[in-house]
């Protein structure tokens, strides 16, 4: 049993992150299609059907373009900038509850690269230390308009941070729980906390795009003050590491919105869903079915949210960077306080009185 658990966790994690880096490329294309579709053009449409095979002719002129590095630069911290980019946004999705369980040859595996009791905390903590790769990247670069970009980034990154991490403040206080997994099992039944946290919800998408640096808040790669930002001087894979980190960022972050918000893997019926599927496949196979169905679900939820990224980069216009700060330090913070307020008084007094009435 244990080495039928062991082979299913393995397959889990590869599959994970395997589809991450898929949903990752196949994002460059999405992109493309939907600011084609909102500038009234046809977008990629040359490689292969519908411009499908447009990210492997990325990849591969990536590949094969000269690999430069400044006279000037330092040389092992520009490499290892993008490397660190890389790898912090592929080590966010190891905690990520993609579904429920599955069940083989009597083992039963959650579809989780990592069951952790503190997902959220160590999500944060990845998070956290992906500023470093721009940071690094653009001070190696020896560059001013590089090192003027990781600055930014250094400052959006921490300032959004404390909005972020105060809008959280309110979904752990209502679930009682650091873990991923629980939370996802907690709005089991459609008590998905988007119902009780719209405020935190709008706060925490906000900082979502700081984060992920993406318009309205791209700022350290700001093309008309700052050139390219902190990967100006970067090319060939390099800056497609720094590129690719993006959109595996944006992938994530809106797995981890799905999670938290919005149910994760669960969905209005499910229930209904499962007996039917265990009555007509029998106990083991139906739940296997019903899983990979929430699983689909998840993603779903997840891909709604790269396209509202998408949408809105498309959309609205990039702020200035006052307005970047003084959105983050004097509007979100103070409302992700308040909502605390609302939240700890909700749960102190209100939710004892729900109790005994149903009761």
């Amino acid at each position: 049993m244990e080495l039928t658990e062991f082979v299913i966790k393995t397959i889990t994690i590869v599959v994970v992150f395997a589809l991450t880096l898929v949903i990752a490329m196949y994002s460059t294309w999405g992109e493309r299609k939907v600011a084609g579709f909102i500038q009234d053009r046809m977008g990629p449409n040359r490689a292969g059907p519908g411009g499908l095979l447009q990210p492997l002719a990325d990849a591969g002129k990536m590949f094969f373009k000269e690999d430069f590095i400044p006279a000037l630069a330092n040389k092992w911290l520009f490499i290892a900038g993008p490397s660190l980019a890389m790898l912090t946004a592929l080590l966010a999705s190891a905690v990520i509850p993609f579904g429920s369980t599955i069940k083989w040859d009597g083992a039963e595996v959650v579809l989780q690269g990592v069951e952790s009791n503190i997902g959220i905390l160590y999500v944060f903590g990845v998070v956290a230390l992906g500023v470093y790769g721009i940071m690094v990247g653009g001070w190696a670069s020896n560059n001013k308009f590089s090192l003027l970009g990781a600055i930014r980034a250094a400052s959006q990154n921490i300032s959004y941070e404390v909005a972020m991490g105060l809008s959280l403040i309110a979904i752990l206080m209502m679930s009682s729980s650091l873990s991923l997994g629980e939370i996802v099992a907690q709005q089991h039944g459609g008590n998905w906390n988007i119902f009780y946290q719209p405020l935190g919800f709008i706060i925490f998408i906000t900082c979502s795009f700081a984060e992920c640096n993406r318009v309205p808040f791209d700022l350290p790669e700001c093309e008309t003050e700052l050139v390219g930002g902190y990967h100006t001087e970067y090319g060939s894979m390099k800056l497609g590491f720094y590129l690719f980190a993006e959109y595996i960022n944006m992938f994530i972050s809106s797995a981890i919105i799905s999670v938290l918000y919005f149910g994760g893997y669960n969905y209005p019926g499910m229930d209904w869903v499962y007996t039917q599927l265990t009555g007509s496949f029998g106990p083991e196979t139906g739940h296997n079915i019903a899983t990979l169905i929430g699983t689909a679900v998840f993603f779903g939820k997840a891909l709604f949210f790269v396209f509202f990224y998408m949408w809105v980069r498309w959309t609205i216009p990039r702020f200035r960077y006052d307005q970047l700060m003084n959105l983050g330090w004097k509007k979100l913070i103070p409302l992700a306080i308040f909502n605390i307020i609302i939240t700890g008084a909700a749960v102190l007094f209100l939710k004892p009185l729900i109790t005994a009435w149903l009761n």
